[in-house]
């Protein structure tokens, strides 16, 4: 069993999205209950991204990317990404068969073969919290995501102390590389504050695209149980 002390059921978090200095839309990052699938127990992570009205006559978003993630072991055994950004369409179901290193889509029509304990986008930023992280220091997290393997370098730059409208954080400064589309869309370059502590609840999120920047900002935030299975 893989020691975490960083998350668990119930936990939720709001953001405010911005794009350059216009307030764009709402984020939310959270793990609403505790799923099964073939019998195992998984923790169900939800992340959703939508525009507000103002934004939305420009470019609608309306995002939905779910992971489940095995609450024992922590990688993830399911995948499924449903996007909605302005014309573009996208709808992707994706299964892990750990035992035997594939990821399989469309129901058997596709599979790959992937490292062992592979995690998707999404349940490798959760991996992440749970890690021991030092300034100077980075990580590496093998991940899977769209049909290509691609292994995730975390390094970690900094403290800083940051101040948002859900309070005040002394943080780790964290920079993500990832070239791959998804919930932390990496065309560009990301840095992430993290709380430095056991938790390391995303306080702030900072991503260069290709024309202008994109900030998501902590608004409320409620933890989870950590342990409660």
């Amino acid at each position: 069993m893989v020691s975490n002390r960083a998350f668990g059921v119930g936990e939720r978090l709001e953001f405010s999205v911005g794009y350059g200095v216009i307030k764009a839309g709402t984020a939310v990052m959270e793990i609403p209950d505790i799923a099964k699938l073939d019998g195992r127990k998984c923790y169900h992570i939800v992340s959703t991204a939508r525009s507000n009205k103002f934004f939305s006559v420009f470019f609608k978003v309306d995002d939905r990317v779910e992971s489940f993630m095995d609450i024992y072991g922590l990688y993830s055994l399911r995948y499924d990404k449903h996007l909605r950004e302005g014309k573009f369409r996208t709808d992707v179901s994706m299964v892990f068969d750990q035992a035997n290193n594939l990821a399989i889509y469309d129901a058997g029509k596709d599979t790959f073969e992937v490292a062992e304990y592979v995690q998707d986008v999404l349940s490798a930023f959760y991996f992440v919290r749970t890690q021991e992280l030092t300034v100077g220091r980075a990580i590496f997290v093998d991940n899977h995501t769209d049909r290509k393997n691609y292994p995730l370098e975390v390094k970690v730059m900094r403290r800083e102390k940051v101040k948002v409208e859900a309070g005040e954080f002394d943080c780790l400064v964290v920079k993500p590389i990832l070239q791959t589309p998804g919930i932390f869309e990496q065309k560009g370059s990301l840095t992430v504050w993290l709380t430095d502590d056991e938790v390391k609840m995303p306080v702030l999120m900072k991503s260069k695209v290709v024309i202008g920047s994109i900030s998501t900002e902590l608004i409320n935030y409620r933890l989870g149980e950590v342990g409660k299975f």
